[in-house]
């Protein structure tokens, strides 16, 4: 199978640099790589004469959108798979897309097809134990083959996927109509959950990995959870029924027993602490139509969202 990738950047710096060179180390090799660069200042040219498999097209901060812009770079790709990442998610080895392009050959239990093969995330070494703990709880060692007959199971966790360093197999990706063309977050997802109500399959693939991880401040933890939660506001018809609060807080009391057992029980309070931004910043993004625009915007950590949304009312 020939295979793209597709990366959004915006100030790309160190770890870009080792993920273009880990990608040119695949033991299955990678034809194009296209980056959708957020402002031409920011971008060193030098990375096109080190990597002649990249393609750049330059936008402008109020251009970016998280289903466009992939949407968008999407479009351009003629290969049979085409994988998306972040510019922060740096491949683990060199058998990454070896290991995503095997995740297509699994079926579901009713003959299911992948639309969709997720990597695991690994934590970077400067990771906090908190965070640490999150990457395990949510990229488990263990690969998973997920279809319809999962949602009485893992609930909204059925739908879960990520762009940070994804597979997509392109005929399927086109025929479920590709990523939404606007949204302010979780394009992964949404396109996860019309694939599996389509009689799709989505993949976890353990063994295909990336280093990735944030140590986010508690506002930035808050204002990840609000655009979060807008998305989810703006779709009910994937995510009503499928509350992600249960999964928090489970999360929330697996973490502090993970510090305890671990010797550092003094980190729980700034736990405490962190996971309540989290959940005020859930709430009021699944309430943002109450709040004046001033607040929304003030509450969100992709304002420029906002704007244009302002523009084309």
């Amino acid at each position: 199978m020939t295979v793209d990738v597709i990366i959004p950047t915006y100030k790309p710096g160190k770890k870009f640099s080792r993920l273009l060179t880990m990608l040119e180390k695949q033991t299955c090799p990678v034809h194009q790589i296209f980056v959708v660069n957020t402002e031409e200042k920011y971008w060193n040219k030098a990375w096109e004469e080190e990597f002649p498999a990249i393609k750049v097209h330059h936008i402008h901060q109020n251009e970016f959108d998280h289903g466009g812009t992939r949407r968008m770079a999407a479009s351009w790709s003629g290969a049979d798979v085409f994988i998306c990442m972040t510019d922060d998610a740096v491949p683990s080895d060199t058998h990454l897309v070896e290991q995503l392009l095997a995740g297509f050959h699994l079926k579901g239990p009713k003959g299911e097809k992948p639309a969709m093969v997720y990597a695991r995330q690994l934590p970077a070494q400067d990771c906090g134990r908190s965070e640490r703990y999150a990457r395990l709880f949510n990229y488990p060692p263990e690969s998973r083959l997920k279809t319809a007959a999962d949602l009485p199971i893992l609930g909204i966790k059925t739908y879960f996927g990520s762009n940070v360093c994804c597979a997509y197999d392109r005929k399927i990706y086109e025929q479920l109509g590709g990523f939404i063309s606007r949204t302010i977050f979780n394009e992964d997802m949404i396109f996860a959950a019309g694939a599996i109500r389509r009689g799709y399959a989505v993949v976890y693939q353990a063994q295909a990995k990336v280093v990735h991880s944030h140590n986010y401040s508690c506002m930035q933890q808050f204002r990840r959870n609000f655009d979060l939660a807008v998305s989810q506001a703006d779709h009910p018809e994937i995510f009503s029924g499928l509350p992600s609060e249960g999964e928090g807080i489970r999360l929330v009391k697996q973490t502090a027993l993970y510090l305890a057992k671990s010797g550092r029980p003094w980190l729980i309070p700034g736990l405490v602490v962190k996971s309540g931004f989290k959940y005020m910043g859930y709430l009021a993004g699944r309430r943002y139509r109450r709040l004046p625009q001033r607040l929304v915007r003030w509450c969100s950590m992709n304002r420029n969202y906002w704007k244009e949304a302002e523009k084309n009312k």
